[in-house]
């Protein structure tokens, strides 16, 4: 018989059962907010309060005000890559452990931004809304004519290990790679040749232009009017990071103007609200935050969570600390 443990664990969320079952097996408290929705913050108070740990989401910010409410919290397990939701700086200061999910969800990010990039490519939901409106009527020689992958020049904006599976993918298709990076990704070039280059250099000369920057004080609208004007016409923005890396209201004014081909985001700078600007466009393809959605990825994150707070409140450390 599992022997209860004075630990308690609180999920700002319900997650893949997978993990909740392996923290109740080890005779953990487990208490999960059910509802299909943000958690109020009076009843994130509530929940955190006596909490030895917390499996928190990226749309959840953990402020001062929020880790001031935590009375004997040793780690927070955020259920994502990025963790610019949370303070770091403050956790620090309180002795929080907090820790990411890397390496679980590369490979379905990185798929679904080239599917980003063949939708925007070949302008599949166009064509795709064009025959279930009963518009088909037969083949035309330039009846929704895109563009190849094939030695095209892609640009590669952040060379982790998102970037660079994308890069992989990319160089399948047969596209020439350009990355920007702080340091040199032996890897990535080995893999596909890549080069690196500066910020510049790759937004003037990409033909696709792929988001895999994390989110910091640097990269706040990295992307904006100064930068964004240096693209080429007929390029490609794609976004599966973070919205706010791109200022959108320049974006959305460049994309009016056709002075970029179009884009594709999986994120978006306000989120979850959309600028219904950018949903008016024809050139825009968006989707609601699914980078990381398979029930591969999504599982894998969740049980890398809790072996985290496993790990964290049996004394032997984190085992992928941020923090």
């Amino acid at each position: 018989m599992i022997q209860k443990s004075k630990f308690k664990v609180f999920i700002t969320r319900e997650i893949p059962n997978a993990a909740i079952k392996l923290l109740k097996d080890k005779g953990y408290n487990v208490r999960v907010y059910s509802k299909d929705s943000p958690i109020p913050v009076k009843e994130l108070y509530k929940n955190i309060k006596d909490a030895d740990a917390v499996i928190s989401l990226l749309n959840e910010k953990f402020d001062v005000a929020v880790f001031d409410k935590m009375e004997k919290c040793k780690i927070i397990a955020n259920y994502a890559v990025g963790y610019n939701n949370i303070d770091i700086e403050y956790a620090k200061k309180k002795n929080i452990i907090i820790t990411n999910t890397p390496d679980v969800l590369t490979d379905s990010t990185a798929d679904l931004a080239m599917a980003l990039v063949l939708a925007c490519a070949r302008k599949i939901i166009e064509a795709e809304k064009y025959v279930h409106a009963g518009k088909f009527k037969g083949w035309k020689p330039k009846l929704f004519l895109g563009i190849e992958i094939k030695d095209k020049m892609f640009g590669i904006l952040g060379g982790g290990r998102i970037g660079t599976a994308v890069a992989i993918r990319a160089k399948a298709f047969g596209a020439k790679i350009i990355y920007l990076s702080r340091r040199k990704n032996q890897y990535l070039e080995d893999s596909t040749g890549a080069k690196k280059v500066s910020l510049d250099t790759l937004l003037k000369t990409s033909d696709f232009i792929s988001i895999h920057l994390p989110l910091t004080d640097k990269t706040y609208h990295l992307l904006n009017k100064e930068k964004l004007s240096l693209m080429k016409k007929t390029s490609v923005l794609i976004n599966t990071a973070r919205g706010e890396i791109v200022d959108e209201k320049i974006l959305i004014r460049i994309l009016k103007q056709k002075k970029i081909c179009c884009a594709g985001f999986d994120v978006f700078e306000n989120e979850p609200n959309i600028n219904p600007e950018l949903l008016e466009l024809g050139n825009v393809v968006a989707l609601p935050h699914i980078g990381s959605a398979t029930v591969e990825a999504r599982t894998n994150m969740a049980l890398l969570a809790a072996e985290n707070i496993i790990s964290v409140l049996s004394g032997k450390g984190a085992i992928t600390p941020v923090l």
